[in-house]
């Protein structure tokens, strides 16, 4: 169903928090929204549901949202205390029972009475099957669960398993409808119902960008079953169930790269989980089909290891072709070069790289400060300021150069008001959709207009969050300093290298930064410095950033501390 034309005038907002019944209308906030704007993915029953929720009185709405944003599904009723609701808790629990929105003295395994019942409570109303397994009446919480719950593993109601005890425990029905609609507002279940809150707060801020008709993160009722049981498998998998049971359930492959990309970030870690097991077919096989970034060099190594060298081979002359990542094509070439010696096949050609500048610093840390601290304190000096920034100033000053072309309100980039930033940022064609803003933004670099864009979004975009400013480290003092110290030719041979793999290139920046402003030379008014400590080696990623500064003439250096002998 397409959005209707006055989305814009219906953008859903946060709450004020001096509203008792704050948490009620930001749960309405995300159910009116996907009841109006997505009911084409929800199915009649659904909607029928969704729609009586609404209709209940205010007090049973109140207690029923409460319930929500809480952990689990079982509550003890005596427990709540939420006066705000208006009426005794009772009475809003009977009217959710009514409607069927609880289940009253459900039936339980043992394992949540454990969860929601004290120790002392659980010694008085399980003292026979504690006193039949053999164990002491003081026994520790512990010690019960582990040897009871394998004792009785059945389910029962909850007045069963404790007669004797005064409580009246509900179960919530219903809990997969709200995470659909969770799934469906947010485009993912990492975002919370307390995300509300926490703007509100002020704990963040969200740049606000226009919502269109495309707004939407799913167009398919399929996409969202897809998404729902691939994050349910990837669930079980984390809970320690066997790969090889949630093999069995993972969905295959469809046409969405958006959830393609989920699915082989679950294949991989199922692989990974199957490889740790012992079973390497089925980590083959969930490697192969995986396509995440990470799975090809996973599946040669194993191929190494079971002493499969001729289909390792094969498989790593085809990935030289097209690599997926900078760190896979090292990758390859050690690989390559590894499998060359023992099937007596030509080595493969290195690929030229140039010498990197280094130093060694010898230095006391009494303190056990970090080695990068030391080497920052070591090397300031009044004149030549040193800062440890990592990766946050360069990913900082584009973060705030091109914020225009990150926050444009392209189709799919945005579908709701909290987002951190456009959820496509890591896709393939993420830079192509906006070329022509993101060569916007770099063309003011051929002139000082850069250094005001950046000033007037560092002043007006203040504490909003981006997926590249880190707000508390990029100070207006640093900003200022890198603006006069790195040339315009510079930042923009690093942004474009940036864009060229948003997820990679982001990380292996080095860890320090030394300004000369008064240095003669327009091109070496700083350099940046990777510091490493004793035992510690430069990774791929750091290497290649490394590396590609050395080529485009960007002063970059590596020191190597030594701790002094004292």
């Amino acid at each position: 169903m397409p959005l209707a034309s006055d989305q814009q005038t219906h953008i859903p907002g946060t709450a004020d928090l001096d509203n008792p019944l704050y948490y009620l209308e930001n749960f309405e906030t995300v159910v009116r929204w996907v009841r109006r704007f997505h009911s084409d993915l929800l199915t009649a029953d659904e909607i029928g549901k969704v729609d009586g929720l609404l209709s209940l009185d205010q007090p049973a709405r109140a207690l029923l949202a409460r319930m929500v944003m809480r952990t689990g599904d079982l509550f003890r009723v005596e427990k709540f205390n939420y006066p705000e609701i208006g009426v005794p808790v009772n009475d809003a629990v009977s009217a959710l029972a009514t409607k069927g929105w609880i289940e009253d003295n459900p039936s339980v395994p043992l394992a949540e009475l454990f969860r929601l019942f004290t120790l002392g409570e659980l010694r008085t109303a399980l003292a026979n099957q504690i006193s039949a397994a053999g164990l002491p009446a003081t026994a520790a919480k512990g010690l019960l669960k582990d040897t009871l719950i394998p004792l009785h593993p059945d389910i029962a109601p909850v007045d069963l398993w404790l007669p004797d005890v005064s409580t009246q425990v509900i179960r919530l029905n219903h809990m997969a409808l709200f995470d659909r609609l969770r799934l469906m507002f947010f485009g993912n279940l990492r975002q919370s119902w307390s995300d509300f809150v926490l703007v509100e707060l002020g704990h963040q801020q969200y740049e606000q960008v226009p919502l269109s008709a495309e707004s939407r993160a799913f167009d398919k009722r399929d996409d969202v079953d897809r998404y729902l049981v691939m994050h349910h498998c990837r669930e079980r998998l984390d809970q320690g169930e066997a790969p090889e049971t949630v093999w069995q359930d993972i969905p295959t492959a469809n046409e969405n790269a958006w959830l393609e990309s989920r699915r082989g970030r679950l294949l991989f870690e199922l692989g990974k989980l199957a490889e740790r097991g012992g079973n390497t077919e089925l980590a083959l096989k969930a490697y192969r089909l995986s396509g995440h970034r990470e799975s090809r060099l996973r599946q040669l190594r194993l191929l190494e290891r079971l002493k499969q060298h001729h289909e390792a081979w094969k498989i790593a002359q085809a990935a030289t072709d097209e690599p997926r990542f900078g760190a896979e094509e090292r990758g390859l070439e050690r690989i390559l070069t590894r499998l060359a010696k023992k099937l007596g096949e030509a080595l493969p050609q290195q690929s030229e790289r140039p010498q990197l500048t280094a130093f060694t610093l010898e230095l006391d840390n009494p303190d056990g400060h970090s080695v990068e601290w030391a080497a920052m304190q070591h090397l300031s000096e009044p004149d030549t300021p040193v800062a440890y920034v990592e990766n946050t100033l360069i990913n900082g000053l584009f973060g705030l150069l091109c914020w225009p072309a990150l926050f444009e309100p392209l189709p799919g980039a945005f579908f709701h008001p909290f987002h951190t930033g456009p959820v496509d940022l890591y896709r393939e064609d993420f830079v192509e959709r906006r070329q022509a803003l993101f060569d916007d933004c770099l063309g003011t670099l051929a002139s000082d207009n850069y250094k005001t864009r950046i000033r007037d979004t560092w002043q007006g975009k203040q504490g909003i969050a981006s997926p590249f400013v880190i707000w508390p480290i990029l100070s207006e003092e640093l900003l200022e300093m890198a603006l006069t110290c790195i040339p315009a030719q510079h930042l923009e041979r690093m942004f474009r290298r940036l864009l060229g793999n948003l997820r990679e290139h982001r990380s292996g920046f080095p860890d320090l930064i030394r300004f000369r402003p008064d240095h003669n030379d327009p091109n070496r008014r700083y350099e940046m410095i990777e510091v490493k400590g004793p035992g510690d080696r430069l990774q791929d990623h750091q290497t290649r950033w490394l590396e590609f500064c050395v080529d485009h003439g960007i002063p970059v250096s590596v020191c190597y501390v030594r701790w002094t002998d004292r």
